[in-house]
């Protein structure tokens, strides 16, 4: 009997709901936030701030990427430029530790190898 296929298959990105442009003059005030003061009831307030909650979460996870693809590039030994990863630490604000395992995740999403998270 053949064994089941058990690796893990990717999980479809789920879309964020889309975030309204703040302006600046909103985005002054404290007490503004995407419009949620400004909502009464208390249904429509937490699915709306729920929507936010996760866009602002996949947009950090999706930066986070970013930033681990561009700490990659960086540190890519066949660039005349390229920077230790102490440099990269040092750029990005981060430990030198840390930038070290940015820099493989990076190379893991590059490679196309990396987990999807969703």
């Amino acid at each position: 009997m053949a064994e089941p296929d058990r690796t893990p298959q990717p999980q479809p990105r789920l879309r964020p709901a889309p975030l309204i442009f703040e302006p600046a003059d909103a985005a002054a005030d404290p007490e503004h936030f995407f419009d949620l003061e400004s909502i009464e009831d208390p249904r429509e307030l937490l699915t709306r701030a729920t929507e936010l909650t996760h866009a602002f979460r996949a947009a950090a996870d999706r930066s986070m990427e970013f930033q681990a693809v561009a700490a990659a590039q960086l540190a890519d030994p066949r660039r005349f430029d390229r920077l230790t990863t102490a440099d990269i630490a040092q750029r990005a604000d981060w430990t030198e530790d840390y930038a070290k395992k940015m820099v493989e995740f990076g190379r893991d999403l590059l490679r196309g190898t990396a987990e999807q998270t969703t």
